[in-house]
């Protein structure tokens, strides 16, 4: 299967470049996989109407906080920092070290210093670890949580623009998290999760679906494009999970009475193919682990009936996956839908529920 199977074109105004006033005002583009049935549209608040009595709605509660950092070098050369994982302390080293990616910042020198403000505090580059990656060493006087308090912003995806002094920034912090948001750790939003309030949660489980929580931490690779033609070449990076025995429970007893099961978003699906299949059938997936599988046209699900995603980018992972569910000329016609119909599009935009 190669790459460009999977572009198609998007009007730069239907990026959404913020969230609508209410996480529920968002379009849902319903899409079955029948192959006579049509794409239909609703609001997200309708959703409750879309979801049966038995059904099982899997959420990924991973956290993401304000890990992208604005620094000046000495040189006067902007550099943005995003901070992907706290290693600890470092031999030599007074505030906690962190793996970081830096741009902007060709030619870093080890113990280059970094400014943060111009009242002197700064990060320390301590050398790199591997392509692409630093060991950042955050101020002495300050936690790491209240260096990402005072300096952070949400690591956005780069087709989101902001500046500085954007009013959206601190939006971002409140809106670019899910409502269910629990463990920290991941470096990108599960966006698919967005959309739901407390009260559309509550709402869901009156009429009698069951909401299950995993967590799996949203690592760099998400923002990662398939650069090779192939798509079998492409090669995904790990990312660490957490299945609770409850969360599997839930599951194995909607399969029972033939409810089904709703993945929503990319990393939920991918989480419970993986443990499924890393532990011969879901009923045994209860644990830890790390998923690195990666799921494109040809994959046969064993877990997930139905998925609630976003619209994604061209020649992206997880539009392989949206396609390898729905079949790609299928999703790709929705695609088409969609934009005629002028639905805001990625990480803050409308939603689709495959079905």
């Amino acid at each position: 299967v190669h790459i460009e199977l999977f572009d198609y074109d998007l009007p730069v105004d239907l990026i959404a470049q913020a969230p609508p006033a209410r996480r529920d005002e968002s379009r849902l583009l319903l899409l079955p996989r029948g192959v006579t049935d049509q794409p239909s549209e609703y609001r997200f608040a309708e959703v409750p109407e879309l979801l049966r009595e038995g059904d099982v709605l899997v959420v990924n509660d991973a956290m993401v906080a304000p890990q992208r950092l604005y620094a000046q070098r000495t040189t006067g050369g902007a550099v943005e920092i995003l901070l992907l994982n706290d290693v600890g302390a470092s031999v030599g080293s007074r505030g906690s070290v962190w793996e970081a990616i830096i741009r902007g910042g060709k030619r870093l020198r080890p113990s280059e210093i970094l400014y943060l403000d111009d009242c002197g505090n700064h990060l320390v580059v301590h050398g790199e670890t591997r392509k692409g990656r630093h060991l950042v060493e955050l101020p002495a006087s300050y936690r790491a949580e209240e260096v990402l308090d005072r300096w952070g912003q949400m690591p956005l995806p780069p087709y989101i623009r902001r500046y500085p002094g954007d009013k959206y920034a601190t939006i971002d912090r409140e809106r670019y998290q899910t409502v269910y948001a629990r463990e920290p750790g991941a470096v990108a939003a599960p966006t698919a999760g967005l959309h739901f309030t407390q009260a559309l949660l509550q709402e869901i489980e009156r009429v009698g679906v069951k909401i299950a929580t995993l967590t799996l931490k949203v690592g760099v690779g998400t923002f990662q494009p398939v650069r090779v033609g192939q798509v079998k070449e492409h090669r995904m990076e790990s990312e660490p999970y957490v299945l609770p025995a409850q969360c599997v429970a839930a599951i194995v007893a909607a399969k029972a009475k033939q409810g089904r099961v709703i993945g929503v978003g990319t990393t939920v699906v991918r989480t419970l193919e993986h443990a499924a299949r890393a532990s011969n059938g879901i009923e045994n997936a209860a644990g830890e682990g790390n998923a690195d599988i990666f799921i494109y046209p040809g994959f046969g699900f064993h877990v997930v009936n139905a998925m609630l995603t976003n619209f994604h980018l061209p020649r992206s992972t997880p539009i392989l996956m949206a396609a390898a569910f729905a079949g790609r000329e299928r999703l790709l016609q929705a695609y088409e839908f969609a934009v005629r119909q002028r639905f805001r599009f990625y990480s803050y935009g409308d939603a689709m529920l495959i079905t």
